[in-house]
């Protein structure tokens, strides 16, 4: 499993330690992944993904993962994020033809 954020692109940052005596070890800086349960309307149910919580912050910023999905471009997101939105356009298709 990838330590890299589906949505923002977030992933492994590396660095340096640095001691009083200026000594500098490696270190790396994780991203705060969390795995969350998002509430799709499109889909009709809910939607288990690895994210990170600033991804989370924007996403339920942007009114939920079916609105942020649509707004954005498919360039940036990952092959799962896509796959994703490729779904929920898919079911807003249906849902459309049937009204």
């Amino acid at each position: 499993m990838a330590r890299r954020c589906p949505l923002t692109g977030k992933g492994i940052q590396s660095g340096h330690n640095v001691s009083h005596a200026n000594n500098k070890t490696k270190r790396r800086f994780m991203p705060n992944l969390q795995q969350a349960s998002l509430v799709s309307d499109a889909l009709g149910g809910v939607v288990h993904i690895r994210l990170s919580v600033n991804a989370l912050r924007t996403v339920e910023h942007n009114g939920g993962i079916d609105a942020y999905l649509l707004g954005i471009a498919d360039t940036r997101l990952s092959d799962d994020a896509r796959r994703l939105k490729k779904r929920i356009e898919k079911a807003l298709a249906k849902q459309q033809k049937a009204a």
